[in-house]
């Protein structure tokens, strides 16, 4: 492993993507990338776009914070969303007015477990996500291939998305990239050990960024990072040990059953809320 701004990068993992084969492909079956880090960038654009849309509604206090922030459950009051009704102090309470109903994921907004992944308020925040993404993406990029790299990244935040349904307060809301970032970190680790590289630094680095989880500020989403870094070993996991023999198969079904996981999850989750 080799020192980064941010993280590591792994030589080895991107020699091995730099292969030739005849048939242009990745080591792990995706299409040789024709332009370096083409969807890390355009993930990058997404998150400071969103960003930028928030810092000009009003920062923390946007609307637009409040649409694409995953919150588990929210208590509505007919036309005027977000608002709890008259006398009404608590989500218990809002529960049992007869003219109520939850906004929220619980409450129909399943957009939220993917919008919440592109959504920051803090410079701090959106920015070392950024630079993270910036250094791990190109790397897994070249080595998997576009389409195999942007499922890992969706999915691995899907599945951090989920652990915050489950796990976090019912009306806290989470958002920012930290579950795919984990996921990446996670991916990179299961390919460098893959191709035998030298995993020390990169399990001190993750092991930091664990402990800043953990011990770190109280607003740090626990649940999205965890949640994240499980996704990203399972799913690294599928790409890089599929059998060669219909290997496309093997990971298509697998990121299939991952995915079919997190719809469970979360069709669980609501029906425990409502």
């Amino acid at each position: 492993m080799r020192d980064a701004a941010v993280g590591f990068q792994c030589p080895t993992c991107v020699t091995e993507g730099r292969k030739e084969t005849r048939s242009g492909r990745t080591p792990y079956g995706g299409l040789r990338p024709t332009r370096h880090g083409l969807v890390s960038q355009v993930l990058i654009a997404i998150n400071v776009a969103v960003w930028l849309l928030i810092v000009a509604t009003g920062g923390a206090r946007s609307r637009w914070v409040e649409r694409l922030a995953l919150t588990p459950r929210v208590c509505t009051a007919g036309h005027s969303p977000g608002q709890y009704y008259p006398r009404v102090t608590t989500s218990a309470q809002c529960a049992l007015t007869p003219d109520g109903h939850w906004g929220g994921v619980a409450g129909g907004d399943y957009y939220q477990l993917l919008t919440s992944m592109f959504t920051h308020v803090q410079l701090l925040h959106i920015g070392f996500n950024m630079l993270a993404l910036w250094i791990l993406g190109p790397q897994l990029e070249l080595v998997l291939g576009r389409v195999r790299y942007l499922g890992l990244y969706l999915l691995s935040g899907l599945v951090g998305s989920a652990a915050v349904y489950w796990f976090s307060a019912p009306a806290s809301p989470t958002l920012g990239a930290s579950g795919a970032i984990f996921g990446l970190m996670a991916a990179l680790l299961v390919l460098a050990y893959k191709v035998r590289a030298d995993v020390n630094q990169l399990l001190m680095w993750i092991g930091l960024n664990v402990a800043l989880t953990f011990f770190g500020r109280a607003s740090i989403s626990w649940q999205g990072h965890l949640g994240g870094f499980v996704g990203g070993l399972v799913l690294a996991g599928i790409l890089a040990y599929a059998p060669r023999q219909g290997r496309t198969a093997w990971q298509a079904a697998g990121f299939a059953a991952v995915s079919l996981l997190v719809v469970l999850a979360v069709a669980a989750r609501t029906a425990v809320l409502t």
